[in-house]
């Protein structure tokens, strides 16, 4: 079992083009740890920010009637792809690992493979 620590720094440093990395609980809205980032991506601010994100999208579901989970979210931009992986189990609900990567350097398809792996090996 990896520690929040342990689990951001694995995220920026397997996964290829990572950029920065955030643990955070959607019901406040709080990073509960972030690593990487800089002037230009700042993760106490995109924490935030996402929370509506995912919130946004589990009202959705609701309204809809879907009886389904969230593996992810994706956002894509010219440069950068916004990772959000909602955690399950273990008493994990309510928290979302949140990932910005290179996209001139990433390969997506293997962030979210690695992503799922941290996801099944924190403990909070």
């Amino acid at each position: 079992m990896a520690s929040t620590e342990a689990a951001l720094k694995e995220a920026t440093t397997v996964i290829e083009g990572a950029l920065g990395a955030a643990l955070v609980d959607y019901s406040s809205g709080m990073a509960l740890g972030t690593i990487g980032g800089g002037k230009d991506l700042d993760l106490t601010v995109a924490a935030a920010g996402n929370t509506d994100v995912v919130r946004a999208k589990v009202r959705t579901m609701e309204l809809l009637g879907m009886k389904d989970e969230i593996d992810d979210i994706l956002i894509t931009l010219g440069a950068q792809y916004h990772l959000i992986r909602l955690l399950k189990g273990r008493g994990n609900s309510g928290l979302f690992l949140y990932l910005a990567l290179d996209r001139s350097r990433a390969n997506l398809a293997m962030a979210r493979h690695q992503l799922m792996k941290i996801e099944a090996d924190l403990e909070v």
